[in-house]
Formats: structure tokens, sequence, C-alpha cells
């Protein structure tokens, strides 16, 4: 055979093979990239498998709970106007609407709807290891927090009627001990009945282990609910309790990582979340005289979780640095997964962290007040069109309680007037559809959501969650749409203003100079009110601002258009004088009590009418969310108005490394608006913007020996007690001098009145001078703020109990890839140098939006970060361990091979979001005198 047939035919036969494989790579990655659509729209819920229907989930109407939230839905205040007020416009009676905001209490604080399933796959198959709530719940000798240090560590609020573990259980759990002790305020928790409110008998509930109650166990911290874990048969329980066996103290699930580091593990509890998790915080009216030990009657619904440290409690394994060597990083600053966490400020949460984006997203979590007067001013310019699937949303008009808010909804026509609660104004198909969403998106009915999209690291396409099929699988979904009407009657008689006049020593805080006030009035309506005031003068008829295309707002296609028209009037003199007369307006009604400011009666502080994100200036990542995209996850939660918004204007944004501007074009079809926030009770709800970035400062996480140094000036509400536990055990945060200049050695995370004073006043001086704030100091060209970067050398940690066959083949892996494996199997990839940015990383659009193409150059720029990546971190060296992550030398090699690689630019030309400073726009206000600034201060206080 010639020479020239050999080589025909073994090119022929390379390139068979080449075509093979590569149509093998395709189809694998197809087959990972898809949702397995044969699942999508059949999966059923726990509760329809065991043959429970919505019915058999009644909403509790115990009045457990009505010592909170200023103890309005108390029995001796049935006959107070707030009752009547909503009686007569519900046309039902006062106690019938006090016994339905009882029961909306009691769901917003204890109904997890099943998703106890949802968080304990999270735990085991989704965050390889860092996230696992029954650890949370523990007090166990070997974590660095327990009970006693709860709230300063953790932000998490301690529920009252328990005291810490001293022991395990019957498990060998280090969980919260329940007190029962009825004369002294402490009966059983009536919803753990399980008679009267039966659990769901599906796996091995009711045979090795009990059924229990569809509310579950109280935990210890409110908003975290324990359930019989229906995988915990008699073989798991065995495997448990040779895993327990297996630490020092049989307590090997929180000392043997062989044991607990298992995606296979199951433990004896699954641990539910309500809505109370993240919403249910201090009064701020009535602050706890002890933090740790809260009473019921300190606590509020409403005010959001302000002091939730994201990355603590998200990865549970942490502990403060060490307080003989400060500056020293901790453990867990090592592992890159924490340090994503650790860009969510206190307060702050990625909402679409597990069905992601790909956008590295913190935002607060909101406030509820005022849901009344909210709900008005949507009359006006709140008008969103509904269709398909949208149409499918309970609206008021479906329950008969609330039937008389019927104004809202138009089923003839699918026109709805509404409020919008997420921050770029997303969730736009009414109060309740905003609501049963919420529930969703904390693991409700997860054997439908999960087939949507692959958790936190995404990679999979995204479908979206249908509303019909949750109706038709899921007695959980069709109860929780039963309570949410109770929800919203909770919210419209409980959720009030929190005024600074009625907090402890309050009055000391406000200006009783009476020409300040005036004058901070009139900057008010000159310079915030456009934005920040449901009242809003009658626009000219002439401008077009409320009629024709731009009735109810204009939300839709023209929207830009309708905001320029009415945003040009705002800025005119005539819209200035108007507003003035507003902000003196004496008139008021029966409802606004006297010596309340009869402006800041009924007034929500907010339009809600969506702002351009390119007039604001403020970081871009928010509006740029996709999860209520047309086809994306909450497709059937976000009106066909958002779905068709304009794009916003170009916005100009800044290299990470470089520090050069750039300008940068966003999609629209949703994209690129902010919902205002409502400035109701603003004096307690510092840090600002939608990410709490101004205000706080970055923070050392250490203990300082002598506890009083910077505490003094939290007043009354600083911690007295000699002996507190968390300043023994050393949980204290060691507070540069920046908190000083800042807080005058106020601890801003004391919810006291004074200290949120502190935080109030550097915060909104920093809103109005935004060269006080943070800046980045990083960047070759100064920007204008920080950006989110890594506070210690890094890498990307995986156990081997994560990763299938890992084990297994360790010592094979470890032999072909030094640098990624450990011999024992656990992944690693790094060292990514302190000072990193985050988001650079973790922005990266690996499958495009729904209204993109998923072609041949996006596909080519993923391979190109793929190949970077794998160069960068084979030449790092995977240099993991704690001891080799402080060295020099190592910290040294890792900054220079990551600056130098192609990685950054290859990460930055598919970044989603390539706005990377923080806590920059909102220049509103910056121009005024300093005696303006003082004044509109002085007057925002009485808010």
């Amino acid at each position: 055979m010639s020479i020239a047939k050999v080589l025909k035919r073994t090119f022929v036969t390379l390139f068979i093979l080449a075509l093979i494989i590569v149509t093998a790579i395709i189809l694998a990655v197809r087959a990972w990239v898809l949702p397995d659509y044969s699942k999508i729209g059949e999966m059923k819920d726990e509760a329809i498998l065991a043959g429970r229907m919505a019915d058999s989930f009644p909403a509790a109407a115990e009045p457990y709970f009505v010592e909170m939230d200023k103890g309005v839905l108390k029995q001796e205040n049935a006959d107070i106007g707030v009752f009547k007020q909503w009686a007569e416009v519900l046309k039902i009676a006062p106690e019938e609407v006090r016994e339905a905001a009882i029961k909306g209490q009691n769901s917003w604080i204890v109904w997890t709807g099943g998703n106890d399933r949802f968080w304990d796959e999270m735990a085991n198959k989704y965050t390889f290891g860092t996230y696992d709530l029954l650890k949370i719940l523990s007090s166990h000798p070997s974590q660095g927090y327990g009970r006693d240090t709860r709230w300063a560590y953790l932000g998490l609020v301690n529920e009252p009627c328990f005291e810490k573990a001293t022991e395990p259980d019957e498990y060998g759990l280090w969980l919260d001990k329940r007190i029962v002790d009825p004369a002294n305020g402490c009966p059983e928790d009536p919803f753990a009945d399980a008679e009267k409110y039966p659990g769901v008998a599906i796996g091995a509930r009711g045979k090795n282990i009990p059924v229990g109650s569809f509310y579950g166990e109280p935990s210890g911290i409110v908003g975290l609910r324990l359930f019989p874990n229906p995988n915990f048969d008699e073989a798991a329980a065995k495997k448990w309790k040779e895993g327990q066996a297996s630490g020092k103290n049989n307590d090997g699930y929180y000392t043997n990582p062989d044991f607990f580091y298992d995606k296979e593990l199951v433990r004896p509890y699954r641990v539910g979340m309500s809505c109370a998790f993240c919403h249910v915080g201090p009064s701020p009216v009535n602050p706890p005289a002890d933090p740790e030990n809260p009473k019921w009657s300190e606590l509020n619904s409403n005010p959001g979780a302000q002091y939730f440290w994201v990355n603590r409690i998200f990865f549970w394994d942490n502990e403060p640095r060490d307080p003989g060597n400060p500056h020293m990083p901790a453990k867990q600053e090592h592992n890159f997964i924490y340090q994503l966490f650790h860009t969510n400020p206190p307060g702050a949460l990625d909402t679409s962290l597990i069905s992601t984006d790909y956008i590295n997203n913190p935002r607060t979590m909101n406030a509820v007040y005022s849901l009344g007067s909210r709900l008005l001013p949507t009359l006006r310019w709140g008008g969103e069109q509904l269709t398909g699937d949208e149409l499918d949303n309970k609206q008021f008009n479906d329950y008969p309680q609330t039937n008389e808010l019927g104004a809202f909804w138009d089923k003839s026509t699918g026109q709805i007037k509404t409020a919008r609660v997420l921050k770029d104004g997303a969730d736009s198909v009414g109060v309740l559809g905003a609501l049963n969403r919420v529930y969703l998106n904390i693991g409700l009915f997860s054997e439908e959501w999960l087939t949507h999209f692959y958790p936190v690291i995404g990679t999979q396409k995204i479908t979206p969650i249908r509303i019909a099929d949750a109706q038709k699988n899921s007695s959980y979904w069709n109860a929780t749409e039963d309570q949410t009407a109770d929800m919203a009657i909770f919210f419209l008689v409980s959720a009030s203003p929190d005024d600074l006049k009625d907090a402890p020593d309050g009055e000391n805080y406000l200006s009783a100079d009476n020409d300040v006030l005036d004058r901070g009035r009139i900057v008010f309506a000159e310079n915030c009110a456009a934005c920040h005031s449901s009242k809003i003068p009658e626009s000219p008829p002439e401008s077009g601002i409320d009629t024709g295309e731009c009735v109810g707002g204009g939300n839709g296609a023209n929207y830009r258009k309708c905001w320029d028209k009415y945003w040009e009037w705002t800025q005119t003199d005539e819209f200035k004088e108007k507003m003035k007369e507003l902000v003196f307006s004496e008139e008021r009604d029966e409802t606004c009590p006297e010596g309340k400011d009869p402006f800041l009666c009924d007034n929500f502080l907010s339009t809600e009418r969506r702002i351009p994100v390119d007039l604001l200036q403020t970081n871009a990542c928010s509006p740029l969310a996709t999860n209520g995209l047309k086809g994306d996850i909450w497709d059937n939660f976000t009106s066909t108005s958002y779905k068709q918004l304009p794009a916003a204007g170009e916005l100009v944004v800044h290299h990470p490394v470089s520090g050069e501007a750039s300008t940068f074009q966003p999609l629209g079809n949703g994209r690129g608006y902010t919902r205002p926030a409502s400035l109701i009770s603003l004096w307690s709800t510092a840090p600002f913007l939608l990410n709490n970035s101004v205000g706080h400062i970055e923070y050392y996480e250490a203990a300082e020996e002598a506890y009083g140094n910077y505490s003094g000036a939290a007043g009354e509400y600083a911690y007295e007690k000699s002996d507190y536990s968390h300043e023994s055990k050393g949980y204290q945060h060691m507070y540069p001098d920046t908190y000083q200049k800042a807080y005058g050695g106020a601890d801003p995370y004391n919810p006291g009145v004074s200290s949120r004073m502190a935080v109030f006043y550097d915060s909104i001086n920093k809103m109005l001078n935004p060269d006080q704030r943070r800046m980045d100091g990083e960047t070759a060209t100064p920007v204008p703020g920080y950006i989110y970067r890594t506070t210690a050398a890094s890498c990307v940690k995986i156990p081997a109990g994560y990763i299938p066959g890992a084990k297994t083949f360790g010592g094979l892996l470890n032999w072909i890839a030094p640098w990624a494996f450990e011999k024992n199997g656990d992944f690693k990839a790094g060292p990514f140098p302190e000072g990193m940015p985050v988001n650079l990383l973790v922005n990266t659009k690996v499958i495009p939006d729904h209204d993109e193409e998923m072609g041949f150059d996006h596909l080519m720029k993923l391979a190109r970060i793929g190949l970077d990546f794998l160069s960068v971190a084979k030449e790092l060296g995977g240099t993991c361990t704690p001891e080799e992550l402080v060295t020099p030398a190592v910290k040294a090699h890792a900054k220079s091979v990551f600056y130098n690689s192609n990685l950054v630019n290859s990460l930055l030309d598919l970044s989603k979001c390539p706005d990377y400073v923080v806590n920059r726009g909102h220049y509103f206000g910056v121009e005024l005198s300093d005696d303006d600034k003082q004044a509109l201060i002085a007057y925002l206080k009485t808010f």
C-alpha cells in the first residue's frame, strides 16, 4: 500500500474520530445545558404524594405573637382606629380584621410550606458543604458561635422561651432547649401541636420518627422550624449513629469532616424557613434591652433582617480572626466561596443567588411599611398589563376578606394597579403575586422549581416555573395562596411607621428649630419629592404625563418617553411651587393623628415609578437583573409591561484593575430601572443605597481584649454585662479608626437608638457628600467608590464528598493534576490574590439570556475563559493550605500570575455586569449648601 493511501486513510480515520468526539462533546454539553423537559410540569410535592390537599393546611389562628409589632393585634386594641378604618374599607367587622391579621402574622412567622425539603437539598447537593442550617442552629463547643452570641455574630434573632444547649440531645445535636413556663410567658408552642396541625406522613415519618406538625417545631431562631427528616429511616439512623461515634465526644457531625462533608448525609431533621427569617428584627422604637435575649414585644415583623451576616450564615464553618493576631485572616477567608458571601454587607442578600442570573447582587432585605399608603398611588401610575400565564396570579378580588380592594384589578382587560417589591420593580403582577413568589424563592414546591435551573452555579438554560403547574401539583402552593390575603391584611393594619419621636430618647435627636425644619421641607420638596413622595401635584393636562400613552404611568414600551416627560416637569418652578404647597399643607383627615405632620400621613415617601439607572448613576447590577425577563424563572410573576420596558441609556463603568472608564449599553426588555426606596422610618434603616454600601465600612472580624473601649457611645442600649458571652469568646468586631471616625465609638450592629442614629448620621452625610464615601484605592486610576474584593489570598475549595468518584480516585486525580486535587480527592483551584475583584469571576455570563443568542462568538469566549482559567490555575499551583496562603512568596506569586494573565480580560469580555463600583451614584442634593444639607437631614429624621 502506498504512503499516500496510508496517509489518506489515517487522515480520514482521524477526521471521523474527531467528528465523533466533537459530536459527543456537543451532545454532552447540550444534555447538561438543557433542562429535563420530561419533568417540567409533572413534578408533585410531598403533600400531594401523601394525599394531602390545601384545605388540610389551615392558617393558624392562635394569638401567640400579638406582643410583637407594637402590640397592635392584642385583644385590648381591637377597638383602635386602624381596625375600624380597614373594617370600613373591607366591609367586614373590626374583629374579623384583627382575626385575619393574626392568621397573616402567624403565616409570616411560622409557615414554611414544605421548603424544609429544599434547604436540606441545598445543604447536601448545591453548596459543597458550606451551608448547613442545622449547624447554624447549634451551640456545639467546637463552633465559633452559639445561642449566646447569635445576635452579635450572625445577626439572627433568638426566639424567646429558649436556652442554650449544654449537652447533646438524643441525636447528639446541640440545639436550643425549649423553656415551658406559662406563668412567665412561655407556654408550649401552639404550632407544634401535631394533633391540631398534623404533618405530612411521608417516608420514615410515622415509622421510626414522628410525623410532627406541618408547622414543625420551634428551633430557637425566629423564622427557622425543625421537621422530622422523612429520609431518616432505620438505615440512615444507623449510619448517623456510626458517623456521630467517629467524633471524639460522639459528635462527628460537628468534628469529623469525613462524616459531615458528604452529599449523601441524612440528618435527623430538616430545617424549614419562613419569611420571618429575613424580615423579623428588633423594634426600632422599643429595642431589646439585651439583643441576645429579646422579648416578643421588642420584635417587629416588618423591618427586614438589617443585621443579618450572610457570609457567616451561608458559610457555617467560620470564626473571628485570632484576637492575638487580628490582621491574620481567619481560616474561612482562604475559601473563595466565603469571599463571595463576604461581598454581602450586613442586612443585604443576593436574592437571585439560588436561581442564579450570573450577577452577584447583594440587596437589602425589604422593610415592609405602610401597605395602604403604598397601594393608593398605584391607582395613578401603577398600571401594568398582564397576559398569558401572568393572569394566573391571585388578586384581592379572589378572597372574600379582601374583595373590596377590587379597584386594583380589572379581570376583563388584564390591567392591574400594583405596587412593586423587588428593587428593579420586576414583580409587577399584584401584591398577592409578589408574596406568593417569595415562597417559591425560599424553596416551596422545590420538586418543580429545581427542574427549571441548576442552583447556585447555573450552567443550565432557565425555564419559567408556571403558576398553573403549581396549582395542579402542589398543595403547599395552594395553601400559601389561600393565606396571603390574610398576610396582606396583617401588613395593612400593623406595618405602621416607626417614628423617631416614639423611640426611647428619640426627641433628643430631633430638631426643635422650626425654621430649620421648614427649610428642610423646602429642600425636600425641591430636590427629593419627585421620587420620594407618593403625594405629587396633578400634572398639567397638556403635558401628557398622565394621559394618552402615559396613562397609569406609561409602563411598557413607551415608558422612557413617559418618564422623561415626568422628570422634565419635576425640574420646573411650577412643580416645585406646587410641591412646597403640599409639603406645608395643614389638611388632615381623621386617620392622621394629632402631632403627626399631615404631609407625612398616608405618604409612602416613594412614587414607585421606575427610575432609569443612567439617571441614578448607581451600580447597574441590580437593574440589570434578569430573572424576571420573558422566558426566565419568574416569567409568570412579571407583567407584560415590564417585559416591554425600553433600554436605559448608556452607562459609564470602570475597569476593576486599571480603573479606566468606558461606556456600556445595557439591554432593555425589563432591565435598566430601579424602584425608588421609601423613606419611611429612614432614621432606622441605614446604611443606604439598595446594597447597604453607603455607611457600611469594611471591618475586621476579631476580638478585643478591652471590650468597652468603643461601645460606650451606644448609650443605654450598650451591652453592659461584664460577663457578656461574646466578649469572653471573642465575637466583637475590632473596629479600625474609620469606625471611630464614623460612629464616634458606637457599635453599628447594636439595634439601640443611639447606635442607629450614629449609623444614620454617617450614612446620610455620605449620601449628600460622595467624596466622604469609601473609596477603592486598588485601581491604577481612582474610581468613584469601592469594589468588592477578597480580603485574603483564597482558593475555590470543594470537599471530595461532593465530587462523584473523588474519594475513590483521589490518589489518581492528585497524580494527574496535583495543582487541582489533594490526595484525598478534595478539589482546589488557586490561590487567587488578596484584593481580587470578586465580581470579575462570578459575573461571568455562562448562558445568554432569553433575548440573546447562544452564538459562535459566545461559545468561543466561554472556551477562551475555560482555557485561560485552566492555565492560570495550573500556574498558581494549588498552594491552598492556610499555612501556604499567608506566606509572602505565595501571595506575591498569586498576584503576579493572575494580573499578568489573559484571564482578567477574558472574564471582562463576558461579564454580564461590568459595573464593579458598588457605592456610587444618587448624586441628588450634592450641590446643596451645608446649611441646606443639615436642614434636610433634620427634616428626614421626622419621617
